[in-house]
């Protein structure tokens, strides 16, 4: 496994009216973190909130390219991003999921406490493959063809690059202590990752390693 420090770019919050950076994805033109009771709106380039929707908001999102999915508790939510409205619910798998991601037409959950990231139908949570983890599992992405996902176990946090099949850990970019990890989004060909900063309510933008970068 390839070890290295996270090179730490920017650092942007806390914002008003949240309790933290939970959930984070992209959607091709700006950032979406959840913070408790809202789904906000990040631009990257000015580094401000341009919108929120008020909707249970406690972990993981994602998005397919058209609709947002939410962890909210124990259930799943499929969310009009311009509406806000609630399109449909299935359950969550295992009682204390984290991160959400979308890749290969499925949704990608975290489980904290568990250990593990679960890939499951979007439309029914059937889960379909278990990638088992020997640390707590936080924020999930899929970008480049590559997963990655967050870790933060006490004071210590990581981005991990794992191979999807075995759950290998092929690559680590550690995180100075005291700067956890809950939320991870990540956008093909660029060189950044974003990561929730839990309830400090801050998002960290990190670089991405030039070799995974390059490579889309």
């Amino acid at each position: 496994m390839k070890r290295s420090k996270a090179d730490i770019v920017a650092e942007h919050g806390p914002y008003p009216g949240t309790d933290g950076v939970h959930g984070v994805t992209c959607d091709g033109e700006h950032v979406w973190f959840a913070s408790g009771t809202r789904l906000n709106v990040w631009d990257p380039a000015s580094a401000r909130v341009l919108r929120s929707i008020d909707i249970a908001a406690h972990a993981g999102t994602a998005f397919d390219g058209r609709h947002l999915f939410q962890i909210a508790e124990d259930r799943i939510h499929r969310i009009d991003p311009q509406t806000g409205e609630v399109l449909a619910t299935i359950p969550a798998p295992g009682d204390s999921s984290s991160g959400l991601a979308w890749a290969e037409g499925t949704l990608w959950v975290g489980q904290y406490r568990g250990r593990k990231i679960q890939q499951i139908d979007p439309a029914t949570g059937a889960i379909l493959r278990t990638i088992e983890s020997d640390r707590f599992v936080t924020g999930v992405t899929w970008v480049d063809g590559e997963c990655w996902h967050g870790t933060w176990e006490n004071d210590e946090s990581a981005l991990r690059h794992i191979d999807p099949t075995t759950g290998e850990v092929l690559e680590q970019l550690d995180m100075p202590p005291g700067a956890g990890i809950s939320g991870l989004a990540a956008e093909d060909g660029q060189a950044v990752f974003y990561c929730g900063g839990g309830h400090s309510g801050k998002l960290r933008v990190v670089k991405r390693p030039r070799s995974v970068a390059a490579a889309g």
